[in-house]
C-alpha cells in the first residue's frame, strides 16, 4: 500500500496503521527537524508531535492530495508551535529570520550527521526561513507548488527564495572553506 492508501485507512478509523507511516517517514522527519533545530532531543519530540497531530487531525487528510506535502504541513506547524513555546518573547517572524546559535548545533551535527561537515555548518548558518525553504524543496523533494501551498506563498516567490537561499548557502560554504565568495 502506498502512503495515500494507508492514511486513508487511518482516516477511516484504522489508527493502528499509523505505525506504517511512522516506520516510513520518522527518519526523514527527524532529519528535517534536526537540520532546522540543530538538536536531537527537540527533533525527536517534534517527530512524535507530528504523528500525534496526524492522528488528531486525520479527518483533515484528503486522499486526492499527495500525502507527503500534507505531512510536511503538519511538521511545519509543529515546528512553528515549538518556536513560539521556546521564545514567547520574540515574535515568530524574527525567529524565522534570526540566524541560529551555532556553538552546540555544529558539534552535535558533526557527531550525528554523515553529510559533509562544512555543508551542514553552512546550512545551519542560514536564517530559519531560508533553511526551511531549502530543506523542503531540495532535501524533502517537495515541488515548488507544494512549498508555496505550505507557506501561503506563490511559486514565483518560492523560486526566488530558493535561489537566494542557495546563493547564501554557497557563499557561506566557500567562506567556511577559506575560499573566495
Amino acid at each position: 500500500m502506498d502512503d495515500t492508501e494507508v492514511m486513508t485507512r487511518v482516516r477511516e478509523g484504522r489508527v493502528e496503521m499509523l505505525a506504517i507511516l511512522f516506520e516510513r517517514h520518522h527518519a526523514r522527519l527527524f532529519g528535517f527537524f534536526f537540520r532546522l533545530t540543530g538538536q536531537p532531543g527537540p527533533s525527536e519530540d517534534l517527530v512524535q508531535e507530528v504523528f500525534l497531530r496526524m492522528l488528531k487531525y486525520r479527518q483533515s487528510y484528503r486522499p486526492e492530495a499527495p500525502f507527503v506535502p500534507w505531512m510536511y504541513g503538519i511538521a511545519r506547524n509543529a515546528h512553528l508551535h515549538h518556536l513560539k513555546c521556546q521564545r514567547p518573547d520574540l515574535p515568530l517572524e524574527d525567529q524565522l529570520h534570526e540566524p541560529p546559535d551555532h556553538a552546540e548545533g555544529i558539534d552535535t551535527r558533526l557527531e550525528r550527521e554523515h553529510h559533509v561537515a562544512l555543508l551542514d555548518q553552512a546550512l545551519s548558518r542560514l536564517p530559519m526561513a531560508k533553511r526551511e525553504v531549502l530543506l523542503l524543496s531540495r532535501r524533502e523533494d517537495l515541488t515548488y507548488q507544494d512549498v508555496a501551498n505550505l507557506t501561503n506563498s506563490t511559486v514565483g516567490a518560492i523560486k526566488v527564495q530558493v535561489h537566494r537561499a542557495l546563493k547564501d548557502l554557497r557563499r557561506t560554504f566557500l567562506a567556511l572553506q577559506g575560499g573566495a565568495s
